[in-house]
């Protein structure tokens, strides 16, 4: 799920692999020369520091990362996922997001494009991530 302000990902690494940051340097590196040589492109200002580290007003320098426990585990972060945009005011229902693969789960079948919708007058109660690992989300 790409949102303007982050962006949450999951990815099965190689066994014995655990080199998140190296992926992440590269995922950042190649989005921000393709977004700013965009016409849509906008970088933040940053301060003297920042840029003398060689990092731009575009990404957050950190990143967090949570290894899923099981099947629950995983689901409740897919469904968190799925719902971020919402969450953070940028539509009203999950499936009206462009940049999500939400509507590539309904097709798998996990998902309704009912789920959390508000498009028929329905007002469902946001979901509770409240059993969540704190440490993997914003």
């Amino acid at each position: 799920m790409l949102l303007p302000e982050h962006l949450h990902c999951v990815w099965t690494l190689p066994d014995g692999d655990t080199d998140f940051s190296t992926r992440w340097r590269k995922i950042k590196e190649g989005f921000t020369r393709a977004y700013l040589a965009s016409r849509v492109g906008i970088e933040r200002s940053v301060t003297p520091a920042t840029r003398d580290k060689g990092n731009r007003g575009v990404w957050q320098q950190r990143f967090w990362e949570h290894t899923i426990r099981d099947e629950s585990d995983f689901a409740g972060h897919m469904n968190y996922i799925h719902y971020n945009a919402v969450k953070h005011g940028h539509v009203n229902c999950p499936h009206a997001y462009p940049f999500s693969t939400f509507k590539k789960w309904i097709g798998r079948g996990i998902y309704t494009d009912k789920w959390y919708c508000i498009c028929d007058g329905n007002a469902p109660k946001p979901p509770n991530f409240e059993n969540l690992a704190a440490t993997a989300m914003e």
